[in-house]
């Protein structure tokens, strides 16, 4: 068996690494020096590099992190590895990882002026044969760490060429170029919102038709004005906006109302102020609720509640049963 070392991959691997020391240095001297290494992983195709910060890193500081590392490749500065006593090293300002624990001889790896650390890994020769950084995203992991991850090289050049494809793919869907697609965009959520509007007004406009022609099926229980219905065509949301307005109509009265959506049943009751010490709008809705695979709450003037089982959905309505004129019983 022979064994043998893909070059092209140790390659990547070894620029994402060499890269980490350079966004540590950079971190450090962006942020402050509060900075410090708490974990990364490196590969040939991207990095991952974990550190202490309190607080999200801005667009801004992002960018500004990218352009002091990107000047460093570009300085094409020597990759320089010794091997020196371990306080030697300290004294000499190389940075030390907390909890590592180090040889009474190390290896230190300099990157010009700009990156001085303990490090036993593969690197590149010179900077420049990183080729180029980009910070892909940056999150927090944990209390007080934050996390970066980044590509370099051949990855970051492939990285751009998608992501750039992805921005003519957009350009493309809102009719711009990749200079106009936030404005283009900014248009077209402005219009959403218009036509959302318009929506539920004409949604508000439907309910409030729907609700005043059911007054002609209320009915009295023990004296009381009820009002029980199915609605067709209108949203859980527009149920409660036909509810106001009945309740405006009847005056004093109990209403149950209920909607059947993509398989759902949505619920809502209502009693008039008048009526809410001797009927509770909790215990109507519920009385439905318990029939469709569902239950419900709210106060007592206005409860709500869903189900998942329409076929179940009473008919004729509770209204005609003893349980509902048990609820809706005087005094």
């Amino acid at each position: 068996m022979l064994a043998s070392v893909d070059g092209a991959r140790r390659q990547a691997t070894a620029a994402h690494h060499s890269v980490t020391h350079l966004l540590h240095a950079a971190l450090r001297q962006t942020l402050g020096e509060h900075v410090t290494q708490k974990g990364s992983q490196v590969g040939p195709d991207r990095l991952r590099f974990d550190f202490s910060h309190f607080e999200p890193i801005t667009t801004g500081t992002i960018r500004r992190v990218e352009e002091l590392v990107n000047a460093q490749i570009r300085a094409n500065a020597p990759v320089q590895t010794d091997l020196m006593a371990l306080d030697a090293a300290k004294q000499a300002g190389a940075m030390a990882l907390f909890g590592e624990k180090y040889d009474d001889e190390v290896r230190v790896v300099k990157m010009g002026d700009f990156s001085t650390e303990l490090c036993g890994g593969t690197h590149a020769q010179r900077t420049g044969d990183i080729g180029f950084f980009k910070i892909i995203s940056e999150n927090g992991v944990a209390a007080g760490i934050r996390r970066i991850e980044a590509v370099a090289g051949q990855a970051a050049i492939e990285y751009m060429h998608q992501l750039g494809e992805q921005i003519d793919a957009a350009a493309e869907l809102v009719k711009g170029d990749q200079f106009s697609i936030a404005a283009r965009v900014r248009q077209f959520m402005e219009r959403t919102r218009l036509l959302e509007r318009e929506l539920e007004a004409a949604k508000s406009k439907l309910a409030a038709q729907a609700g005043a022609g059911l007054l002609g099926q209320v009915i009295s229980i023990n004296g009381q004005k009820v009002l029980v219905a199915e609605l067709e065509g209108i949203d859980a949301k527009s149920l409660r906006t036909t509810l106001d307005d009945l309740k405006n109509r009847l005056q004093s009265g109990v209403l149950l109302l209920a909607t059947v959506s993509e398989g759902k049943v949505s619920l809502i009751a209502g009693v008039t102020q008048d009526l809410t010490g001797k009927v509770k709008a909790g215990e109507l809705v519920n009385l439905v609720a318990s029939q469709v695979g569902g239950k419900g709450g709210g106060r007592p003037d206005m409860a709500q509640a869903g189900g998942t089982q329409p076929e179940a959905l009473p008919a004729p309505w509770p209204a005609y049963s003893p349980g509902w004129k048990n609820v809706c019983k005087q005094g």
